[in-house]
Formats: C-alpha cells, sequence, structure tokens
C-alpha cells in the first residue's frame, strides 16, 4: 500500500461497514471519516413515511456528504491515509430507489454538479450479504429509527448496490461476501481480509469464503 490512500467501505444497511472501517483505520494507522448519517432530521421520518419524505432525506444526505468529502480532500495526502465508511457516489444509489422520477430529475441536477468535484478512493471494499443475514444485523444493533425496516426495503436496496459494482470500474474494487465470516470477532477472518487489501489490487478482485467447506 502506498503512503497516503483512501479506502472506502460500501456496502448496504446492516452490512458491517462502520465496524470494518474502524478496525481498518486502526490496524493501518489511517485517519477514520465516518458517515454522519444520524445528523439527517429527516431520517426517522423517512422510514416512516418514504414516500412523503424521501426527497428532504435524500438531499440532506447529499450536501451534507459533498461538505464531508470536501473537508477531508484538504488533509494532507502526503501525510495521511483515510478509511471511510461510505464513499460520494452512494447517494446515487439510495436515490435512485427512493425518489420519483420528477423528484429524481431535480436530484440529478444538483447532484451531476456537485459529483465534478470528488475524488474517486484507491480501493473501494463492497461487503455483500444476504438479506436475511442484513436484517438480523439491524435488528441486533437495536437502532430506533431503524426499528420497522422493512426486508422489501432492505432486499430491493440490496439488488441496486449489486447491480451497480456489478458494473463499476473506476477504481480498483474489492468484493468480499459476509455470509460465512465474521471480521469482528474472529481474528482469522480480519487477518484474509487485511492480507488482501495490502497488496496490490488492479480492476476486481472477489473473496468469497465458504467455512462450511473447509476441513
Amino acid at each position: 500500500m502506498k503512503k497516503a490512500y483512501h479506502i472506502a467501505v460500501e456496502g448496504s444497511i446492516g452490512v458491517g461497514k462502520t465496524s470494518l472501517s474502524k478496525i481498518l483505520a486502526a490496524k493501518l494507522q489511517c485517519k477514520l471519516i465516518l458517515e454522519e448519517f444520524e445528523d439527517n432530521p429527516f431520517l426517522s421520518e423517512f422510514y416512516k413515511d418514504p414516500e412523503r419524505y424521501a426527497f428532504q432525506t435524500q438531499l440532506f444526505f447529499l450536501l451534507s456528504r459533498y461538505k464531508q468529502q470536501l473537508d477531508f480532500q484538504q488533509i494532507d495526502i502526503f501525510t495521511k491515509s483515510i478509511v471511510s465508511d461510505y464513499m460520494f457516489m452512494k447517494d446515487r444509489i439510495f436515490a435512485s430507489l427512493n425518489l420519483s422520477e420528477k423528484e429524481m430529475n431535480l436530484y440529478d441536477n444538483v447532484a451531476l454538479i456537485l459529483e465534478k468535484n470528488m475524488i474517486n478512493p484507491d480501493l473501494i471494499i463492497f461487503l455483500q450479504s444476504d438479506t436475511d443475514r442484513l436484517m438480523r444485523n439491524i435488528k441486533s444493533r437495536g437502532r430506533n429509527y431503524e426499528s420497522n425496516m422493512d426486508w422489501n426495503y432492505i432486499d430491493a436496496l440490496n439488488q441496486i448496490y449489486n447491480e451497480f459494482f456489478f458494473r463499476y470500474d473506476k477504481s480498483p474494487l474489492l468484493i468480499i461476501n459476509t455470509n460465512d465470516i465474521d471480521f469482528v470477532n474472529d481474528k482469522n477472518d480480519l487477518n484474509e481480509i487485511l492480507n488482501i487489501i495490502q497488496k496490490p489490487i488492479n480492476g476486481t478482485k472477489y473473496y468469497n469464503p465458504n467455512k462450511s467447506l473447509k476441513l
């Protein structure tokens, strides 16, 4: 890994983005950048009434993520590497799911201007999981505004994420299937991930462990 580096960890709600980002930042001695999703005043209302609050929620996220990205792009990239638990383009993933056609057209007018100022990460780690496991993870972490999370919404979001990264080619990409690993509590699982990301990755690399096949 070169001296200054930006790793972005991505994936659907509940897949473990923030947990892995915190671990990687500590292990690799990087600056940690976390998405400030809890500051969104429309988020809890969105989960109760998505149709009514989708546009406000999405626009707030777009602008707050933009400001945060600009702030950490000012970091001295020659002295400090970064691990973040999101990439700026994730906002478009959620917008495509949550907004009506007219709202999406308006969103695009704003987003396309902001996206011109964004720098792609040096590496994206996309965490995959099946929807049932995502729902178990969401339930276990017990966030109040996620208490009524709909399985169909998470499944649709999961599919959009998979489709997005199937086509993604703007930076090196590591796709990790997390269904059968626990990088938070299992040191061997974590070490496998660390070994992979500290080696050069060109294009797209897949890591699909299946412990049930190991003797």
